[in-house]
């Protein structure tokens, strides 16, 4: 089994506290996300259900959480014919044998053949793998070769060396998705950027002076206090200029953004991260404006509850803020946690959202 099947595993097992409260909001809104993570037990009826059973609700003082079936069964409780609980672990040891059969592979793996394997049909799995980790499996197998080519082009002084290096049977599988995914050519992105351009300005906002920057596809950052010297350093060899009236139109929308956070979902990203952080920025994308998810239930939707710091640090590898809403997420006892934007930015947000 490769690494990538076992940090899955790893962190889809490690155990955490069940908060009662979260955990009846999750089973009272039926939040598919949460299944796996907990079961709830019934005791008048005597059987236990995931959270997202269809099944008309106990009343409060009725039902006790436990950490998965064994431990429902252990307590004397059945499991439910009708949501069947017990089916989750089979789903989650069948997503840890896709997700080492992808990191294994060199080339793409068809999904009827990836489910077969696995022993599901594959529309069914197509839709259990995203619920599991937040991305499709060519999503997830396009993320974790683009991570692994841009990792080796940094080392590698040969671009070619590098795909291979990747697991690439041949460069010309490497064009087929890598390049469309990093966002710029393999060669740029190892000479920094070199042919790319890269269009910024500087906008006053009611928070402060925003940097907006974009490619030809989307933003690839957007900062407070913040200036061109940070896109020098991350793409040294990029041409990098004053947007002018190219970035005003897109400059404007983010700007508008600010002031009524959530009001344009669809603001085009060029940004790009580990398939982790990629399936946390995709989430964070979903989260209602006016709403807050904690960190660990943002580790749960994208597919990993127990990788909460990792989720923190993915909020943190934002380069686009408010476009993709970390200001959205707190710790699980209610206090803000961080923003690298500064704390002050994230409650007047989440305030802005609220009076919506």
């Amino acid at each position: 089994m490769g690494a990538d099947a076992r940090r899955y595993i790893r962190v889809m097992t490690i155990a955490t506290p069940i908060d009662p409260d979260a955990a009846w909001a999750a089973f009272d809104a039926r939040d598919r996300a949460q299944d796996g993570r907990f079961v709830v037990a019934v005791a008048t009826t005597g059987i236990y259900c995931k959270p997202s059973c269809p099944a008309r609700h106990p009343k409060r003082e009725n039902v006790a959480f436990y950490r998965d079936g064994a431990e429902a069964r252990a307590a004397g409780y059945r499991a439910c014919r009708r949501c069947k609980p017990d089916d989750v672990a089979r789903d989650r040891v069948a997503v840890a044998a896709a997700v080492a059969r992808i990191a294994a592979s060199e080339a793409a793996i068809p999904l009827d053949e990836l489910a077969a394997a696995v022993g599901y049909a594959p529309h069914h799995f197509h839709r259990l793998f995203k619920r599991a980790t937040g991305v499709t499996p060519a999503a997830y197998a396009r993320g974790l070769r683009a991570a692994r080519v841009g990792e080796a082009l940094r080392a590698e002084d040969s671009v070619t060396a590098a795909i291979y290096e990747a697991g690439y049977a041949a460069p010309s599988r490497f064009y087929d998705d890598g390049a469309r995914r990093l966002g710029m050519s393999p060669s740029a992105w190892a000479r920094g950027g070199a042919g790319v351009t890269i269009r910024w300005t500087i906008a006053d906002t009611s928070l402060g002076q925003l940097m907006i920057a974009a490619t030809d596809k989307g933003l690839c950052r957007v900062a407070f206090d913040e200036d061109p010297l940070a896109l020098a350093r991350q793409f040294p060899a990029a041409e990098i200029v004053a947007g002018g009236e190219a970035l005003a139109g897109l400059a404007a929308r983010v700007v508008a953004e600010v002031e009524t956070p959530g009001r344009d979902p669809d603001l085009p990203l060029d940004v790009r991260g580990t398939a982790f952080q990629e399936a946390v920025w995709q989430v964070l994308r979903t989260i209602p404006p006016g709403e807050t998810r904690s960190y660990g239930e943002l580790a749960a939707a994208a597919g990993s509850p127990g990788a909460v710091r990792a989720a923190g640090s993915a909020c943190g590898a934002n380069r686009v803020a408010v476009v993709i809403p970390c200001h959205r997420v707190q710790r699980g006892d209610g206090s803000p946690g961080g923003y690298a934007w500064g704390l002050a930015r994230k409650a007047a947000l989440q305030a802005r959202e609220r009076e919506r």
